[in-house]
């Protein structure tokens, strides 16, 4: 543990497994305390298994096993008044607050032409609104606070390149990309950073369930895509604590003249 963020508080969206769950540890052992929120339930359309409320409570034990506090909450990110008095509750018990991650998301694979406007809808309103929701309720606490703060914003590999068969989750994520320049320009004022990291493959339960044979179903439709993304890195995909290695890095006080900032963590994943 190497304390670079003893005494603050950190919020995380999509806490209750895979990245989120690796950003809370992560930011835990650097000594901040946790609010962590998760759906908890059924995500609409996606081929993978949806996290549980036990996820979530694993998620808060192994924080408190740090010896850090933290507050759960089962939200939605579409929700922004539930999130609201999420953190509001939140502040008022654990004093403050410094971080936010907007890291809850989905992802379906799906051909252009077999994306449902239902799918593009449910991306836009997870991907895209969930993250503006989670930057509208977390930056008041930090600029009433008076500390500045930093937001780190989830997008993509797709956020930069683009993810074949995937038209949908590729425009949320790229999305995701501008609003952590926008957010970072108008924030700046309160010496609040926002930056963005683009993680590739990374080995969460997103890639479980049905979710390889989605993949390749795409794929087969038009195979030339088909090694897009491919890294140059063995092995070709990253552990989440990786992902995490990066969000605690651009919020701390190492990354303190960096904002606006998008940060690859693929392994160099290539177009083809």
């Amino acid at each position: 543990m190497t304390g670079r963020l003893t005494g603050k508080v950190a919020f995380i969206t999509g806490a209750a497994r895979g990245q989120g769950r690796a950003h809370a540890v992560r930011l835990a052992r650097e000594g901040a305390d946790l609010l962590a929120l998760d759906l908890a339930g059924p995500l609409p359309g996606v081929p993978y298994e949806s996290a549980t409320p036990d996820d979530l409570a694993e998620t808060a034990r192994q924080v408190e096993a740090l010896d850090r506090r933290v507050l759960t909450h089962q939200g939605d990110v579409r929700d922004l008044a539930g999130m609201k008095a999420f953190l509001d509750q939140g502040v008022a018990e654990l004093g403050r607050l410094d971080v936010a991650v907007a890291n809850a998301g989905i992802c379906i694979p799906a051909t252009w032409d077999e994306t449902t406007p239902q799918v593009f809808q449910d991306h836009m309103d997870i991907n895209v609104t969930g993250v503006w929701n989670t930057v509208m309720a977390a930056a008041p606490h930090m600029i009433s606070g008076g500390n500045g703060g930093a937001i780190v914003l989830t997008s993509s590999y797709a956020g930069k390149k683009m993810q074949p068969f995937m038209v949908h989750y590729t425009a949320s994520k790229h999305a995701v990309t501008g609003m952590t320049r926008a957010f970072a320009a108008e924030l700046g004022q309160h010496g609040i950073r926002v930056n963005s990291v683009h993680p590739g493959a990374v080995a969460t339960p997103m890639g479980g369930g049905d979710m390889q044979s989605a993949i390749e179903r795409t794929n087969a439709s038009y195979p030339r895509l088909a090694g897009m993304g491919t890294a140059f890195l063995d092995p070709p995909y990253a552990e989440a604590d990786q992902i995490a290695d990066a969000v605690a890095f651009l919020v701390s006080d190492d990354a303190r003249w960096i904002t606006a900032e998008h940060l690859s963590v693929d392994g160099g994943a290539q177009y083809f």
